[in-house]
């Protein structure tokens, strides 16, 4: 049984075909600002779960699942995707969890595309 990839290959395939002659500037590119971008919603999440602004929170959880599929950062996507979803229906009460969760996908994912794009 085979575990999950952390970084989704037929993604990075997808994007890397989008500039195939590029030498995979692209892909460091979309890679740079995802692993620039989601740091700043993981802390919107902080933020916004202090303030009690669960609008804020949802956002930036759907932010984060966006970003993450974009990138196959698949465990990332799931776990924002369950993190928006208990926000949309039962507001931000009981979300630390799954914050958690968030927090350590992306140190996952950071970890691997760091490795795809030679940092």
């Amino acid at each position: 049984m085979s575990e999950t990839p952390v970084i989704d290959p037929q993604a990075i395939e997808n994007l890397r075909a989008l500039n195939p002659d590029d030498n995979d500037e692209f892909l460091r590119e979309i890679a740079g600002i995802f692993l620039e971008d989601t740091p700043l919603r993981i802390a919107e999440l902080d933020q916004s779960l202090a303030a009690g602004d669960v609008a804020k929170f949802t956002r930036a959880a759907h932010s984060i699942k966006g970003s993450s599929a974009n990138l196959g950062a698949l465990a990332l996507r799931a776990a924002s995707e369950k993190l928006e979803h208990h926000a949309r229906v039962s507001g931000t009460d009981g979300v630390a969890q799954l914050v958690v969760a968030i927090k350590a996908e992306f140190a996952r994912a950071e970890v691997e595309l760091n490795r795809l794009i030679g940092k």
